[in-house]
């Protein structure tokens, strides 16, 4: 019975290169390639020994649990048809990245006329997304020895960003203490981006910016104007006084007005309307030809 070619090259190769070898081997340049989104990146897959001269290749996405085909059939499959390619019999290249390309990418090789017939190795992709321009909130005027926050915050970014802020386009330390302004007390989380002064001086008027910066690069804010005021207690109180005195005005020139009768009603100042008294001798009769009132006159002899 005559032998297959590929079992004919197995058993040729066999005294030569050992059992070990038959068994289909993968390796990888790269098991974890950090890209840029909307930049190509190349998933190594390398076959380093088999006897099979035409192996299956398949490519396998996971992510958040779930497996889908990346290459099977000899073909791409999904979004990946437009945007992929095999390279070098083995490995993947995808262009123009996404955020939604970060996941863990299988590369499964079976090779039938191995003694090991299937082998597997895994690649963790990563897209790095940059920060977009991060929203910030800074109030525009606190008084003296008040508490002011100040908040900035982005979500696209890919790793999340941190967060650091700038007054009159110098940075402001993490470390109140080594601001150099002194008599700033402040707390700055660079994982949240909330700047708090616990209790602000006049020195902490100025523009304020953030800045969020992840691996893939860093977006800013446009600056905004803080204004810390004092409190003027006297003239507070003096606008008050201000305000009572007018209602007190207020309220005496209503009494005048109701006192010289400007507010009376008319009705009861004047005569009342009564119905005219009938006259003596004079009775009222109405008639069917008229239909009205008529009078005639009665005398009294």
């Amino acid at each position: 019975m005559a032998l297959r070619r590929p079992e004919l090259l197995r058993l040729l190769l066999l005294p030569l290169l050992g059992c070990r070898l038959l068994a289909v081997e993968l390796t990888s340049s790269n098991t974890k390639p950090v890209v840029q989104e909307f930049q190509s990146v190349e998933l190594s897959c390398i076959i380093k020994s088999t006897v099979t001269p035409d192996p299956r290749i398949e490519w396998k996405k996971i992510r958040n649990g779930e497996t889908s085909y990346v290459f099977f059939g000899n073909k791409m499959q999904g979004d990946f048809a437009t945007r992929a390619e095999i390279l070098s019999r083995t490995s993947l290249v995808i262009k123009n990245t996404t955020r939604m390309d970060t996941a863990t990418y299988r590369c499964e090789v079976a090779a039938p006329s191995d003694t090991k017939t299937i082998d597997e190795i895994n690649i963790q992709l990563t897209v790095q997304v940059k920060p977009m321009t991060p929203r910030c909130s800074v109030p525009k005027a606190v008084p003296v020895g008040k508490s002011a926050s100040l908040h900035c915050h982005e979500n696209e970014g890919f790793p999340k960003s941190t967060y650091s802020w700038y007054r009159n386009s110098e940075p402001l330390p993490p470390d109140s203490k080594s601001s150099k302004s002194h008599n700033s007390s402040y707390t700055l989380n660079p994982a949240t981006g909330t700047l708090v002064f616990h209790a602000v001086h006049k020195g902490d008027t100025g523009r304020y910016s953030c800045i969020a910066t992840n691996d893939a690069g860093f977006a800013k804010c446009e600056e905004q104007e803080m204004e810390v005021y004092d409190l003027n207690i006297g003239g507070i109180i003096g606008g008050v006084l201000v305000v009572l005195a007018v209602l007190v005005l207020i309220t005496l020139g209503i009494c005048c007005a109701y006192r010289r009768g400007y507010f009376a009603n008319g009705k009861e100042s004047g005569e009342s309307y009564k119905t005219p008294a009938k006259p003596d001798g004079v009775n009222y009769i109405r008639t069917d030809d008229e239909g009205d009132f008529r009078h005639k006159s009665s005398f009294v002899i």
